[in-house]
């Protein structure tokens, strides 16, 4: 049976790759196989194993690989970090896919901060921090090379205070320059200006950058990516993921390092010990901000999880969305609500959400003023339960209301939880 590896052409921000191989082209793990046109944001996409090139189209190129595969790949040979970087085709790993060359080709004038985003924000994800346990010295040298890069004065890995182990190990190894910053455990702690209010006292308006901060916010992976494109010359090829919930091994959360790009979902599943017969749906990234996936689809630079979730609950008749920027989108809240066999009886959106260049932001990620106007609204239009997206404290405000207008209240992230055996995000009595 041939083992088929894909490789979108488009991944992450900016304009698709170009292919550079042809069908029936032998390829090895490494080589370049589509470029980002010179005038374009974007980045290059190198293949993660060796084998043939099966078909080429607009939107993704199929290699058929060897049954014998070897850890070796072919070298990057660009001379500057910068230039590496770029050639390696790195991006933001823990978002949208921004390139990494494009963010790090800022060099501060005087005072400028590197924020390392370690958070692990979403719930079930732990493969950011099962690196920083298994590689906390060539983190630190991710983080030293992005500060020569860009002239930083200073760099802090903000991560949950919980996750002992993996601060005590960056300990042994920090320099002074660098330093941690213990995050609350709430939701969404990991945005890029909940990362900067948090470190930094600085509370960014919805249309600014970190830049605005003198900072630059890089997530966990991207700065290991870093450290091998420079140290090792080593191009993006492989992704840290988790991979949780409707397994055989129900409920649980596993984590992998290093799985070659373009492996079908359906291939990690099995890796994990295969998924188990019934599941509601599969959930790429997290449970938050997680999009539906398929088996068939082929994990890419920004897949940072895999979730066979719980089979879908059956919803009331008519269901009330509750929209909050830091979560599910009003079109995935719409594909839950019919998936729970109900009809959407209004839409509100959280009074926080502000729209910015077609995207919802929230005024302060994670402080919420409270939703009872909103909840109150979608009672009126007729809906007999809720179904939300809210950050942990936005759940809080929704459930201080919700239960006395005779409410029920469903989360987005139900299904993911509820496979993998966690509490549900409804009322939040600590964050710790």
């Amino acid at each position: 049976m041939e083992k088929l590896y894909g490789f979108a052409l488009k991944q992450g921000i900016g304009a698709p790759s170009v292919p550079i191989v042809k069908e029936n082209e032998r390829v090895k793990r490494g080589q370049l196989i589509a470029k980002c046109p010179s005038d374009k944001l974007g980045n290059h996409i190198h293949s993660s194993i060796t084998g043939t090139v099966k078909s080429i189209d607009e939107t993704n190129i199929l290699i058929q690989a060897d049954e014998e595969q070897s850890p070796e790949f072919i070298e990057l040979v660009s001379d500057s970090p910068l230039d590496l970087i770029k050639e390696a085709g790195i991006i933001g790993l823990g978002g949208a896919g921004f390139p990494t060359v494009v963010k790090l080709s800022h060099r501060f004038d005087n005072k400028g901060t590197i924020l390392i985003n370690a958070s692990e924000c979403e719930p079930i994800l732990s493969h950011n921090i099962k690196r920083t346990e298994k590689n906390p010295a060539e983190i630190i040298r991710g983080i030293e090379i992005v500060m020569d890069l860009t002239n930083a004065t200073d760099a802090i890995i903000a991560i949950k205070g919980y996750h002992d182990a993996a601060i005590a190990a960056l300990k042994n190894v920090l320099p002074e320059k660098i330093q941690i910053h213990e995050l609350p455990n709430i939701y969404p702690v990991g945005d890029e200006r909940a990362v900067v209010r948090e470190c930094l006292d600085i509370l960014l308006d919805v249309d600014q950058l970190p830049l605005a901060a003198d900072a630059i916010v890089i997530n966990l992976e991207t700065v290991f990516r870093i450290y091998q494109a420079v140290d090792l010359k080593k191009p993006l090829i492989d992704k840290d993921l988790t991979v949780a919930g409707k397994l055989v091994d129900s409920g649980a959360i596993k984590t992998y390092f290093d799985e070659p790009l373009g492996m079908k979902f359906s291939a990690m599943f099995d890796l994990a010990g295969g998924i188990g017969k019934e599941y509601g749906e599969i959930v790429e990234g997290g449970p938050f901000m997680g999009k539906r996936a398929g088996l068939d689809d082929y994990l890419h630079k920004t897949t940072g999880g895999l979730i066979a979730s719980e089979v879908f609950w059956n919803g009331p008749e008519k269901l009330g969305l509750l929209v909050c920027a830091c979560g599910a989108h009003k079109d995935r809240l719409s594909e839950i609500a019919e998936s729970m066999g109900s009809e959407i009886a209004g839409i509100e959106y959280c009074k926080q959400a502000i729209e910015v260049k077609g995207t919802l932001k929230c005024t302060n990620p994670g402080i919420c003023p409270g939703q009872v106007q909103k909840v109150m609204a979608l009672k009126k239009a007729g809906a007999q339960a809720v179904l939300i997206s809210n950050c942990t404290d936005c759940s809080n405000t929704v459930m201080s209301c919700a239960p006395q207008l005779k409410l029920p209240v469903y989360h987005a992230t139900d299904g993911s939880l509820r496979a993998c055996n966690l509490k549900l995000v409804r009322r939040m009595k600590s964050t710790t």
